[in-house]
């Protein structure tokens, strides 16, 4: 992804993409984390949900404001521990692709410089509107190759294939 036309095009897919994964989870192991301290793919695909309206807020301040300073979110000290579990999975499927199509539709009305805005982010040596909407396509990705962990019983092996 070295385009914005390409980090558009991935942003577009990564809904898509975590509801066909999740349905190849099999309902029992949609809230079963692999470790008490990682994630489920229930948690996962909820955790998508809760940080779209943050990049859409992030877009808004670097178009806005000049080099503006981002803090960065950690979910494991910002959130309570099981906030994730708790929520409702549709309704979170939900919450992240009406998310993303605001997401893409204020995307679309960037001009080529804009996308050149440079920001301080707390957390990256480097920031930028461009930057930063390639960070939330990989980081979709990193959450939903976690789903398909889920869904190939990557966790727990030793029970052998699962319906």
């Amino acid at each position: 992804m070295q385009t914005p036309a390409e980090v558009v095009a991935q942003l577009a897919r990564g809904p898509g993409v975590l509801r066909a994964l999740l349905a190849d989870v099999p309902v029992a192991d949609l809230q079963r984390r692999p470790r008490p301290e990682k994630w489920s793919a229930h948690e996962h695909a909820c955790h998508l949900a809760l940080v779209e309206p943050l990049w859409v807020a992030r877009l808004e301040r670097i178009l806005g404001e000049d080099v503006p300073t981002i803090l960065s979110y950690e979910p494991d000290t910002d959130e309570p521990p099981d906030r994730l579990i708790a929520m409702d999975l549709e309704a979170a499927l939900a919450d992240y692709e009406r998310g993303r199509e605001a997401l893409l539709g204020r995307l679309e009305t960037l001009r080529p410089a804009d996308w050149e805005r440079r920001a301080v982010n707390t957390a990256h040596a480097r920031y930028s509107m461009f930057l930063m909407c390639r960070h939330v396509a990989l980081h979709d990705m990193l959450h939903v190759y976690r789903v398909e962990e889920s869904a190939l019983g990557t966790h727990w092996p030793e029970e052998g294939v699962r319906d």
